[in-house]
């Protein structure tokens, strides 16, 4: 199965693009799935197993953060275009709405001073104070403000925090039982990056979300193959999300209708798509029960992101050219 894609993935690995890779193709009925290399190569080499939890960094924003806001959309609970104010007073502003944060349009103003010497509920405060710029609802701009705002309006709507929300809304609903928040209780973990000489491991990659901890919504979820693919699967059959709201995030849901992104997701070659900074990556075309899963240790144990950045677009496009 993609036997191309597949060719060039183990040329990468090869040539210490990342260390250790555990990828998955999902076509119907049929899967592949291989694991390759190691989990960590610093203190001691650990080879890579099915069982390793990831810390998939950005893919916390669709698989939790997005399919809360989703499902209380579904319910009548929330409206897209409503302004994020009218379910969090705290926040300052009274433009920017929950469908800007979804797709990346908000173009939120994001400098905070010192961002990284703040306590949780500092950075919160900070947060709050955010605007938009010249540009808001014209043009995507990526950014984490967006989830990690709509965490916050979560946590006032549920009064819990974010990460136990996604706990008894996502995780336990579909079934997740391997995935879990900080702090990660489980004998094998994909550690990330090497930081003032120690090795990151079972801790939050992304330094806003390891400063908000339980309340961060833009990243902190630690899961496995088995549980993404148990994710997918709700949206083959839908059976988290109903298959109308399906077929509505395939769509650009951006103010201009013309800038290619979904509510949370990214729409890459008509499908869903989105990425992890730490080296991994989602793609599923629901209409056709496709999928690919790629979970790497690329910022193990040193960040090097632009270049993995252009190799990993090279698999995503070979992909795409054995697909069509």
């Amino acid at each position: 199965m993609y036997s191309k894609t597949q060719k060039m993935i183990q040329s990468k690995l090869k040539e210490a693009i990342f260390s250790g890779v555990i990828y998955q193709f999902i076509e119907a009925d049929k899967q592949e799935t291989q694991v390759l290399g190691y989990a960590a190569t610093l203190p001691q080499k650990e080879k890579m197993t099915q069982q390793h939890l990831f810390d998939v960094a950005s893919l916390t924003k669709v698989i939790c953060t997005a399919s809360v806001v989703l499902r209380l959309w579904e319910q009548g609970e929330l409206e897209m275009d409503a302004p994020l104010q009218r379910y969090l007073p705290a926040f300052q502003n009274q433009q920017i709405t929950l469908r800007h944060l979804l797709t990346h349009t908000s173009d939120i103003q994001t400098w905070i001073e010192n961002r990284d010497q703040l306590s949780a509920e500092e950075l919160r405060q900070a947060y709050l104070t955010l605007q938009p710029g010249d540009s808001l609802g014209k043009k995507v701009l990526y950014t984490d403000a967006g989830t990690i705002l709509l965490g916050f309006m979560l946590e006032e709507l549920y009064q819990m925090p974010a990460t136990e929300i996604f706990q008894k809304e996502v995780l336990l609903p579909i079934g997740m039982t391997e995935s879990q928040f900080p702090p990660v209780i489980h004998e094998q973990i994909v550690p990330t990056q090497r930081i003032n000489g120690q090795i990151m491991k079972g801790e939050t990659h992304d330094p806003k979300a390891r400063v908000l901890g339980k309340h961060a919504g833009n990243a902190g979820l630690f899961t496995s193959l088995n549980d993404i693919h148990r994710f997918v699967k709700t949206y083959f059959d839908a059976s988290y999300l109903k298959a109308e709201t399906i077929d509505w995030l395939l769509q650009d849901q951006t103010p201009s209708g013309k800038d290619q992104r979904s509510l949370g997701w990214d729409l890459k070659e008509r499908m869903l798509f989105h990425t992890g900074y730490t080296g991994t990556f989602l793609l599923m075309d629901p209409r056709k029960n496709q999928a690919f899963i790629f979970l790497s240790n690329r910022v193990h144990p040193t960040d090097e992101r632009e270049e993995y950045i252009k190799h990993r677009d090279e698999i995503i496009s070979k992909y795409f050219e054995e697909k069509y």
